[in-house]
């Protein structure tokens, strides 16, 4: 009985993670670029933020898009654009395709250049916001 019990409780909690990993799962991947921050004013007009979302979200999920706005605001005001693109919703955005995003997704881009900054930004947004905002604003200023 106690067998069937724990087979039981091992299915569950494979169900629970899986669902976990499918709300935070993200494969754009691109290579993770650091340089020392330098003031940039005039530039930084190019650079656009794109956070890329299903249409159920999990607390993370909402934390990674309220920081995001937040680290932009405070350094950058209205100089970098952010865009909120529901996946499920617009299907046909051109930059899923061409950046073959299927998952909760960032990314900071400047014209051919895109850094994806998922990994990090799911790591922090909840649990050290702060990291989450200085490596946005490294990126940024990096493009």
């Amino acid at each position: 009985m106690k067998k069937k019990i724990s087979s039981f409780a091992f299915f569950i909690l494979l169900a629970i993670v899986s669902v976990t990993a499918q709300c935070c799962n993200s494969t754009a991947q691109n290579s993770d670029n650091s340089q020392n921050q330098a003031e940039v004013v005039a530039e930084t007009t190019d650079v656009e933020v794109y956070y890329f979302h299903a249409t159920r979200r999990c607390a993370t999920c909402q934390a990674v898009e309220e920081v995001t706005k937040e680290a932009l605001a405070e350094r950058y005001g209205e100089s970098v654009s952010f865009h909120s693109v529901n996946r499920e919703e617009e299907k046909g955005h051109p930059l899923i395709k061409k950046h073959n995003v299927s998952g909760q997704t960032l990314l900071v881009i400047k014209g051919d250049k895109a850094e994806n900054l998922t990994n990090v930004a799911f790591m922090n947004a909840r649990t050290n916001p702060e990291k989450l905002k200085s490596k946005i604003v490294e990126t940024v200023e990096s493009l």
